[in-house]
Order: C-alpha cells, then sequence, then structure tokens
C-alpha cells in the first residue's frame, strides 16, 4: 500500500495487527528518524512487558535516534513542536502516553490541556510525523473504572490526532487500510511529495459539520457509466438537480503510431441528492489564519539565493492557509469542472453557432487544448452540461427554481470531486454568450460599466467584430434596464442576468469552501460566480485563487473588488480554465521548492563560527566633514557676548 503524499500519518491497529511494522515501514527510506517511545519502561516484576520493548528496540535500524518522554507526558507536544521541516519523527504509541497521562504519579495533571496541547503541535509539525496508536474503540466496554477511564481517554485523543492528520491507516490483520482520505481517482503520475488535504484550523468547525439549513434527508443512489447524458435525479425538496456528468482522465498521445490515441475513460460519481437550502448568510470556514503569515515568515529562513519567490510568496501563503500548515505540499490531485452553457439572444452576438457545443464534445474525447494540458499535468476532467438561458435582455435568464437546482448541482460537483480525494478545483467555461452574462453580473453586484468590462469580439478569423460587440452592450443595457427594480439578491442576479453556467459555478464555489478546498479561478464566469458567492456566503472567496487575468478587463476588475491578485500577466487567451492550467505546474514547483528547501544556516561553524545567531550591533556612523566653504566644526559656537569672569 502506497502512501506517497503524506506529511502527518495516524497508524490505527489493533494488539499484533501489525501496526508498528506498518509504521515504520512509512520511515524506512528516511536518512535518519527520530523514534519517540512513550511507554513507561519496563520493570522487574514484568518480565513480558520487557519482552515486548526489547522487540521493538531490536526492529530499529542503527541510525535512529531514540528519545523517552514516559516521565512526562507534556514532553511530547515539546518534540513535536521543535522538530524540523527536514526531520522525521515515529511516535509509538498512543496508547502508552495516555497510559502515562492517566498515571496518579502524573497527578495533578489538566489532561484536557495536554492533550489539547499535543493536536496544536500536530497540526504545526513541519516534519513528517508517523503517530501509532491502539484502535480499542471496537471492543467491548471495559467492566473497571480504570478501563473505562483508558479507552474513553484513548478513543478521544484518537480522534483529536485523526483530525489533524493528513492521512489516517486502519491495520487489521497485517492488511492496512486508508480511512483518510478517501481516493477513488488514480494519483496522477509526478514527485512522491502530495498535497495535504485541508485540514480544520483549531477550534473550527470540520467541513462535513458545516451549519447549514437543510430539509428533509440525504438520499444516495449510483450511477452507471453511461456514454450520453445520464438521467435527472430529484431531491427532497422536488426541484430537479440533474446527475454527475462522468469524469475523464485524458491520456497523452501515443508518440509513434501518429493518430494521437487520445482516450477518454470514464469514471460514474454516486449521486448524493442534496437537501440543503442554499440562502444568503451562510456559516461556511475559513482558511487558517495562522498558517499563512506562519508559511511566509518560514521562507524567511529557508536557504535561497536571491530574493526569494517574490509575488509567488502568497501561493503559498494561500496553501498553507487552505493546508491549515505553515509547510504546504503541492497539489497533485486536480479536477477541470469544465461548465458548458451557452446565453441565448444578443449576449452570444458574434459567436458561431455550435461551437462551444464542438469544444465541449472536443474535451469529453480528449482533444483540445484544455484536455491536453489537463492530460499532460495528471488532472482529471468533467465536462459539466448547464442549462442554456434565454435572452436576458427580454426575459429572466433562469427561473428561481433551476437556479436553486444549478447552485445544488454544483454543489454536490465539487463534494463528490473532496470524496474523490481531489485537492485543487479548476473552474473553466465554453458557451456562447458568457463574457456578456459574466459583465451584466459585474454591473449588478460591482456597479461596472458594462462597456468598460466587456471584452472585445474577435471572430475565428481573429479580426474585431465591433458590431458584434455593439449589440452585446446593448443587451447588457436593456438587461438593466429591465431589472432596474428587481432585487440585487445573489440568486435573482442568477435567474435575471446569470444563467446556468454562472449558477452552477457559484454552486461549486461554495461546495468547495464547505469541504475546505481550493479553487483555481480563470476567466469571466468563475470570477462572475465569486462576486454572487461573496453575497450568499463571505468566506467563498477566500479560497480562491486567481492564476492571470488574461488582459480581460472583467476580471481584472472583480478580482479588483473580490481582493485577488493575479498569479501572472501572461495575457494568455487559450480559453477559460486551459490558461489556469498552464500555469498550474508553476504552482506546484513553488509548492514543493518551499517544502524541501532547507533552514539557512546563520553562521558557518567552519569557518570557526558558531550555529548561534549574530548580535546585531548599531553601526558606526560619523557625519562627514563639509566640502567646501562652511562651519568646520558642528559643535554650537561660543556666544561672543559672555566672557568667563
Amino acid at each position: 500500500m502506497s502512501l506517497d503524499g503524506w506529511n502527518t500519518v495516524l497508524v490505527l491497529g489493533g494488539i499484533r495487527s501489525g501496526k508498528s511494522e506498518f509504521a515504520e515501514s512509512l520511515v524506512a527510506d528516511a536518512t535518519t528518524v527520530r523514534y519517540v517511545a512513550t511507554a513507561a519502561g519496563p520493570t522487574d516484576d514484568d518480565p513480558e512487558w520487557a519482552a515486548r520493548l526489547a522487540a521493538h528496540r531490536a526492529r530499529r535500524p542503527a541510525g535512529w535516534s531514540t528519545e523517552e518522554t514516559s516521565a512526562d507526558p507534556r514532553r511530547l507536544a515539546d518534540v513535536i513542536a521543535a522538530a524540523r521541516p527536514d526531520e522525521t519523527l515515529l511516535v509509538d504509541d498512543l496508547g502508552g502516553w495516555v497510559t502515562v497521562l492517566l498515571d496518579p504519579a502524573h497527578q495533578p495533571a489538566d489532561d484536557t490541556v495536554t492533550i489539547d496541547e499535543l493536536i496544536a503541535a500536530v497540526r504545526a509539525c513541519p516534519a513528517r510525523l508517523v503517530l501509532v496508536s491502539p484502535e480499542v474503540g471496537l471492543s467491548l466496554v471495559p467492566a473497571t473504572p480504570l478501563g473505562r477511564a483508558f479507552t474513553d481517554a484513548l478513543g478521544t485523543v484518537n480522534r483529536a490526532v485523526a483530525d489533524a492528520c493528513d492521512t489516517v491507516v486502519l491495520v487489521v490483520a497485517g492488511q492496512p487500510c486508508r480511512l483518510k482520505p478517501t481516493v477513488t481517482e488514480p494519483t496522477p503520475a509526478g514527485p512522491a511529495v502530495e498535497p495535504a488535504p485541508a485540514r480544520p484550523a483549531a477550534g473550527t468547525t470540520p467541513a462535513t459539520e458545516a451549519t447549514l439549513p437543510a430539509v428533509g434527508a440525504a438520499t444516495g443512489a449510483a450511477v452507471p457509466a453511461q456514454a450520453g447524458p445520464v438521467a435527472a435525479a430529484a431531491n427532497d425538496s422536488g426541484i430537479s438537480v440533474p446527475a454527475s456528468p462522468p469524469v475523464t482522465s485524458p491520456q497523452p498521445p501515443a508518440a509513434t503510431d501518429g493518430t494521437g490515441g487520445w482516450t477518454a475513460p470514464t469514471m460514474a460519481l454516486p449521486v448524493a441528492a442534496s437537501g440543503l437550502i442554499i440562502q444568503p448568510g451562510m456559516e461556511l470556514p475559513m482558511p487558517d489564519e495562522y498558517a499563512g503569515p506562519q508559511a511566509v515568515d518560514r521562507l524567511a529562513t529557508l536557504d535561497v539565493p536571491g530574493t526569494g519567490l517574490g509575488v509567488l510568496e502568497q501561493v503559498v501563503s494561500f496553501a498553507a492557509a487552505t493546508q491549515g500548515t505553515a509547510t504546504p505540499a503541492p497539489w497533485r490531485s486536480v479536477r477541470v469542472l469544465l461548465l458548458h452553457g451557452d446565453h441565448d439572444g444578443d449576449a452570444a452576438a458574434g459567436s458561431l453557432p455550435g461551437e462551444s457545443a464542438r469544444q465541449a464534445e472536443q474535451a469529453r474525447s480528449g482533444a483540445g487544448v484544455l484536455a491536453r494540458l489537463t492530460a499532460d499535468y495528471g488532472a482529471g476532467l468533467q465536462v459539466v452540461e448547464a442549462p442554456t438561458a434565454a435572452p436576458i435582455e427580454r426575459e429572466p435568464a433562469l427561473s428561481a427554481e433551476q437556479v436553486d437546482a444549478a447552485l445544488r448541482y454544483g454543489w454536490r460537483l465539487a463534494e463528490e470531486a473532496v470524496d474523490a480525494g481531489v485537492q485543487l478545483l479548476v473552474l473553466a467555461a465554453c458557451g456562447a454568450g458568457t463574457e456578456a452574462a459574466a459583465a451584466a453580473v459585474l454591473a449588478a453586484t460591482a456597479g461596472a460599466e458594462p462597456p468598460a468590462v466587456l471584452a472585445r469580439v474577435v471572430t475565428e478569423n481573429g479580426e474585431i467584430d465591433d458590431v458584434a460587440w455593439m449589440a452585446r452592450c446593448a443587451a447588457i443595457r436593456d438587461a438593466l434596464h429591465r431589472t432596474r427594480r428587481s432585487s440585487r439578491d445573489a440568486k435573482d442576479v442568477l435567474a435575471q442576468l446569470g444563467g446556468g453556467d454562472i449558477a452552477v459555478a457559484t454552486g461549486i464555489l461554495l461546495g468547495a469552501t464547505a469541504r475546505r478546498t481550493p479553487v483555481l479561478l480563470d476567466g469571466p464566469v468563475g470570477v462572475a460566480a465569486g462576486l454572487v458567492s461573496r453575497d450568499l456566503a463571505g468566506q467563498a472567496r477566500h479560497w480562491c485563487l486567481l492564476a492571470d487575468h488574461g488582459g480581460h478587463p472583467a476580471v481584472k476588475l472583480a478580482a479588483d473588488v473580490l481582493g485577488l491578485t493575479p498569479l501572472t500577466e501572461l495575457r494568455l487567451g487559450l480559453g477559460e480554465g486551459a490558461n489556469a492550467m498552464t500555469v498550474l505546474p508553476m504552482l506546484r514547483s513553488v509548492l514543493a521548492l518551499a517544502a524541501a528547501l532547507p533552514a539557512r544556516p546563520d553562521r558557518d561553524p567552519a569557518d570557526g563560527g558558531t550555529d548561534e545567531p549574530a548580535q546585531e550591533t548599531e553601526p558606526d556612523f560619523r557625519e562627514p566633514e563639509p566640502d567646501g566653504p562652511g562651519p568646520t566644526s558642528t559643535e554650537p559656537a561660543e556666544d561672543p557676548g559672555v566672557r568667563a569672569g
């Protein structure tokens, strides 16, 4: 069983299950390992316990160092917190630690505070950390008070540590079973370091327990793989929500046959009909407010020549905040959600009929720019069909029921991606009239002037079509005039002006926020959804990252309103989503570099110095002598009117 990608892992198992051996195998390739032993030492009256400890010691390689924490259970948190990013720690085990913690010899002790200190240390640990713990919750409730106290305390510790760790593995009869994260998509080929899934900050509500109003009970059903559109699923409120489309995993073209060799294997995802009521004022999780600044401070200590990462420091800060650690890892499991939804009427003036459908089908078949980039970078691709929007200059783009269905559909797509082990979502879009719809949303939510945020219309021959641009401007003007007395509520904006693609994208942003998963935006549909989502849940924008503004005026303005700084200014025009995928390898490289570099030594001991930081001294400042006529001294002149008596 491969566990590539972990930074902190909890290994659970019963007695003689093989959990310790499995944990030791995880760190076998490390150059040095600090083995932290937590159990009390052997005694003369218990030779069997002494034999167990001796067997553990005999398995440890000679290069490992051992630390004992049995004398003071509080010291375990200090050892973990003081670990360096280039170290590997193996803690075996938490059962022994709890035993010592409950020992009357260590009382009075605040057990709750001690456990909290351990959890905080695990969350913030920059080193690779393996913790072993017995799983005793599957047995009968002990008959003695002391036995019940131990199982209750250990169960509490296991739950808290599992929540703080990137990965949790249960070993049963020598067979490891991964409990967290649950990955059902193939892990793309690449370096062996994967990012840790987002960890909830201390004191926050886990993503699966986000406070949301609900109606009815959620149900689920399996969807078989199909070639055509899958059947719609109805949720408890009676609103029809379409079933999830298949996820494709494009493969790079064959290098020798010259035919391209593109394939598109599909994976059907389960349908989880949502009973959530998506409405303004939802309380969703925020990124870790401390991890981001801590990550930036850590960058200043790394052995980097020159001035460092520059503007890309914000990538490290963003990843740290969303992953809940000062040492974030690069995103390896990525899914692109390509939203295909057309807009009827003059909003699509100048668009080639059927072009958006051709692009969507091209992506499904594994061809085109977006699919090829997705294949090259090992990401998944999901083409999502959104309802066609009516002409906004004459009538609402969608009905209220369609808006609710689209929001829930997007939310569910985000949840399914996270359940499949996806660590980063990329929003993409292809549809006729999307730019005009996004400009209308910006005008309604941010007070933008439509002509200032509506990009020029370029034909398939590369020519500027000003007539089509004016038709789009007129459509937006008429739509805003038609809705001048309408509410600017988020759902109303989606119904009147936004359309299906922006509504589904909004649901994706909200669902990703609820599951503490970052989203990479790219293009007008994504930023328009960001503006709408902030009025439903203000936390959503803090989970968004903007790859490149592409020179698009709507993206520039929306980024400024949302407080998003584009990472690059390449002015790419490869299509919404493809621009972000072009930048993705650079983002991964920055995170991998920041996680792997060692700390910079303050002084080199080989030069006769020490590892202690150099003491700062005040510079020796001496005022220069004046050049040319003027006083030659800065001392005050003697008053000629005063004489010594």
